[in-house]
């Protein structure tokens, strides 16, 4: 398939992108951001559809229109201090593009801008989502949904600019390939004293040490081997000084998991734990769930068309089946509701050597023809028949 125009499209994407880099906007607030995307989509003549911001959602008509396919870029950037000496670092102090969102902003645009030119060639109808929020809790995309984004989409599809996987590279899996984000909260009550009389207290570090212990063994014990599950304690809150033993504890940490069966099974396995081994001490324990984003998972007659795109159009050897990834993507909540995939294009190398969320990560431009390319790959795959 040849892009006559892909240079320019480029070129455009990356001026975007640089702007909106320079430019950041926290999940939520991406007031700006969205008056850019939708300033451009105008420019474009292309339909946009009443939704809340800060999110833009637009629809353009394909030839025949039987059918509709979404695509989909998130907006929003990250708390952070962005670190480097790039000449398009961002201009908001604390606050920074350090997932690729602004990347995959601009991507979208210059995909915008190849179906304004090209409707002829399109037959379904294309929906484009610029999606608000996708760092938080609620998530964006959970409340798009609720809102009716999906009602009339027949399939959805999304791509992200990945530095852990080698640039020149474009890869997904046919099934589970993002993990579920569940977090938790562990309260034990026991009872303070003197550190010199330990016999007199209910030790709740002590208690603490055997949850930590025993949550990995959910882990080895309770899971099929072949499952994948993450319990992660990432911090502990007890006491003030040297030699008093504290009347409480706090443990907060993350759960992630490829399927819903496995969250199940971890966290009622925790909950069992904490009770009982506070119990067995004399504590009282208590532990809260705080729900996130459900895994992501490919529904694989989609992305097989994704990676029949990738083989024809980029060559046998860009494709890669890559393996799944604890980290969340609320592009998971789409793929509840739809049929569809999530990709990644691989940027990994000397550009892009630090990982996502690092003060010096950056994206690879490089890699903007290859991502612009195959979503309209795939809008020229998908057939109404």
């Amino acid at each position: 398939m040849e892009i006559t125009n892909l240079q320019s499209l480029t070129e455009r994407a990356i001026e975007d992108r640089r702007y909106l880099h320079q430019n950041p906007e926290l999940s939520g607030q991406e007031f700006e951001t969205s008056q850019f995307i939708r300033n451009r989509l105008e420019h474009l003549q292309i339909e946009i559809v009443d939704f809340a911001p800060p999110s833009v959602v637009a629809m353009i008509k394909g030839t025949k229109g039987t059918k509709t396919i979404a695509l989909r870029a998130d907006i929003d950037a990250l708390p952070i201090v962005e670190e480097g000496e790039k000449p398009y670092i961002s201009q908001k102090p604390g606050v920074a593009h350090m997932c690729g969102h602004d990347g995959h902003t601009a991507i979208l645009l210059a995909v915008a801008e190849w179906i304004a030119m090209n409707k002829e060639k399109c037959e379904p109808n294309i929906m484009l989502i610029f999606q608000s929020a996708e760092e938080i809790t609620p998530s964006g995309a959970d409340q798009l949904i609720q809102n009716g984004v999906l009602d009339g989409v027949d399939a959805i599809y999304g791509l992200h600019l990945w530095q852990g996987l080698e640039k020149g590279k474009i890869g997904l899996t046919h099934g589970p390939m993002m993990a579920s984000v569940d977090d938790f909260e562990i309260e034990i009550q026991g009872r303070g004293g003197h550190g010199s009389m330990p016999h007199e207290t209910i030790d709740p570090i002590y208690i603490a040490s055997h949850l930590m212990q025993s949550f990995q063994s959910i882990i080895s014990r309770n899971l099929n081997p072949v499952e994948a599950g993450v319990i992660t304690v990432g911090s502990m809150q007890a006491g003030t000084t040297y030699n008093i033993i504290p009347d409480t504890a706090k443990l907060i940490g993350t759960i992630r998991a490829l399927t819903p069966e496995t969250v199940n099974t971890i966290q009622l396995k925790m909950a069992s734990v904490t009770k009982g081994i506070c119990q067995a001490f004399g504590a009282e324990g208590h532990i809260n769930f705080i729900i996130g984003t459900p895994p992501l998972i490919n529904d694989q007659q989609h992305s097989q068309i994704v990676e029949s795109v990738v083989r024809d159009q980029f060559g046998e050897g860009v494709f890669e089946l890559v393996e799944p990834v604890m980290g969340g993507e609320d592009f998971s909540y789409y793929l509840k509701h739809k049929p569809g995939a999530f990709v990644f294009v691989g940027m990994g190398g000397e550009k892009s050597q630090y990982p996502h969320h690092h003060p010096r990560f950056d994206l690879d431009e490089d890699v903007f023809p290859d991502a612009i390319k195959l979503f309209i790959g795939i809008i020229m795959q998908y057939k109404c028949s």
